[in-house]
């Protein structure tokens, strides 16, 4: 009796299995045809314009010499490499990036975290701070260029003024930090957003446990608060980064990369190879060999994003 029920009870079991459906290539490519117009025009718009620039940058062109185009093979390369102003751009890049990207998250991690308490006019409070975000880049640069940094007539230096301070051109003195003033008062409000959801998102119970059991808001703080931000404070580090090495219109309107190339990043320098000095191959490899650096870098960062992701959900 019993083994007449057990095999029963094997073969209802055995019969509720769901068994993978097979889709067929019709309704697969139904499902896939809504997505082909956006994959075509990506593909357009990136992958051609890349395959172009990969057959420039194998080309000894200046625009110039008029029928200087020859082959060049892996020249470019090698030049680019051996340019010591280069070096310093791309060390230009890194310090910006870095930079802006770590202050902006202290920043926004401060105002999240007074954000997240009630008090009257936040709603208002909260619209100013996301203000900055919103302002294009191009008057971004130029409200801080002539509004804040002017030697004259800046707000910087007449608060600075009680204080002993002269006419200082900021922008001129300081090209670099002033470049990053500029980014880290339009990424704050970014990081303050994203955080202020994983805010947000924490449940309140096990927060009120632990000032139950007598953590103070210091050990909070430390022990759930940060630990739960950690990857809403990773993903906007990278989102941050990425879109930061892009960076081409706060440089270009507030300090053309001056003096000499003390404030030019990546793709100002570019810029200037291909624009300005119209040696159109070497600003083809120099273009190269960013894209590249930037995904290997963005690849490795998103990797250990979703592995955080997933291991938080796994631990859930």
């Amino acid at each position: 009796m019993t083994t007449t029920e057990t095999r029963s009870a094997q073969t209802d079991s055995e019969e509720f299995v769901p068994r993978p459906r097979t889709i067929s290539k019709a309704e697969g490519w139904r499902r896939r045809g809504p997505l082909l117009p956006a994959m075509v025009f990506a593909i357009l718009v990136t992958q051609v314009p890349f395959l172009f620039t990969l057959y420039y940058s194998t080309q000894s062109w200046n625009l110039v010499r008029p029928g200087s185009q020859k082959f060049n093979w892996l020249n470019n390369y090698v030049a680019v490499f051996q340019d010591s102003q280069f070096r310093e751009v791309a060390l230009n890049t890194v310090i910006m990036i870095v930079g802006t990207v770590i202050i902006s998250v202290v920043l926004g991690l401060f105002l999240a975290l007074l954000l997240d308490r009630k008090f009257i006019g936040r709603s208002l409070i909260r619209t100013l701070l996301i203000t900055p975000f919103l302002i294009t880049p191009v008057a971004g640069a130029l409200i801080w260029k002539t509004t804040m940094f002017d030697p004259v007539f800046g707000l910087i230096n007449f608060v600075l003024s009680p204080f002993g301070v002269d006419q200082i051109d900021w922008v001129s003195r300081y090209p670099l930090p002033a470049v990053m003033a500029n980014l880290i008062w339009q990424w704050t409000p970014f990081m303050m957003l994203l955080i202020l959801a994983g805010l947000q998102s924490m449940p309140k119970d096990i927060a009120e446990a632990a000032r139950v059991d007598g953590a103070g808001p210091v050990k909070l703080f430390r022990e759930l608060t940060l630990p739960h931000l950690r990857r809403f404070i990773e993903l906007g580090a990278v989102l941050g980064a990425i879109y930061l090495v892009n960076t081409f219109d706060a440089v270009y309107m507030m300090t053309s990369g001056g003096p000499g190339v003390a404030s030019a990043n990546l793709p100002f320098y570019i810029y200037q190879r291909a624009f300005l000095g119209f040696d159109i191959g070497q600003a083809a490899a120099m273009g190269v060999v960013t894209v590249v650096a930037t995904i290997i870098v963005s690849t490795l960062a998103l990797r250990l994003i979703f592995k955080s992701f997933s291991g938080t959900e796994e631990a859930a």
